[in-house]
């Protein structure tokens, strides 16, 4: 993350968006659980929301400074590990819920990106949903913020195959503004009964 997109991430201004706008659309309708995964929290405004709405919460953070923060920052009932998104070390079926705001687009590749997906629904129990937000990578501050830095944007209109793709059922993607949201479910397998 380059400096300017880091300052407005750390901001109070970021922080007030997310509490009263980009969760609230974000996670409108979603059930979570009780024992939810964030992927790539950065600064933590995202966390810090979660937090709030109890149960067991884990964040996986690639950055080894943004860890140190959100140690300092969260409490002590969050577990922070450091750790690649696209090699989450979880156990399968571990979590009743996998979110991530604004970061698939942080990701260097497409490729990826749907193994980052494939482990979101890897660590997912049956019937888990997997939601978020990101934004649409259009505009030129967007595109400013991100000099120097990853910005590989994901299509709305090609994600929810790249779900499916994944493993998930029920894709829904919607646009809403610069961003769009996101939920999927992990399906619960088939049980057949044989008759005799």
């Amino acid at each position: 993350m380059n400096r300017a997109h880091a300052l407005i991430c750390s901001s109070g201004w970021w922080a007030r968006t997310v509490e009263r706008e980009l969760l609230p659309w974000g996670l409108a309708g979603v059930e979570l659980g009780d024992d939810v995964l964030e992927i790539g929290p950065g600064f933590g405004a995202t966390t810090r929301v979660l937090t709030r709405r109890g149960g067991r919460l884990s964040v996986l953070e690639l950055e080894p400074g943004y860890c140190e923060q959100l140690r300092r920052l969260l409490p002590e009932s969050v577990n922070v590990e450091r750790g690649d998104a696209t090699q989450m070390p979880f156990a399968d079926g571990r979590f009743s819920a996998v979110v991530c705001f604004t970061m698939l687009h942080h990701l260097p590749s497409p490729e990826l990106q749907d193994r980052l997906l494939a482990e979101a629904a890897r660590v997912l129990r049956d019937g888990g949903v997997f939601a978020g937000t990101d934004s649409l990578g259009t505009g030129r501050v967007f595109r400013l913020l991100h000099i120097r830095d990853t910005l590989v944007p994901v299509s709305p209109d090609g994600l929810p195959e790249r779900l499916e793709g994944a493993g998930f059922a029920d894709p829904r993607v919607q646009r809403g503004g610069r961003s769009f949201r996101f939920r999927a479910r992990k399906p619960a397998p088939c049980v057949s009964f044989a008759s005799g």
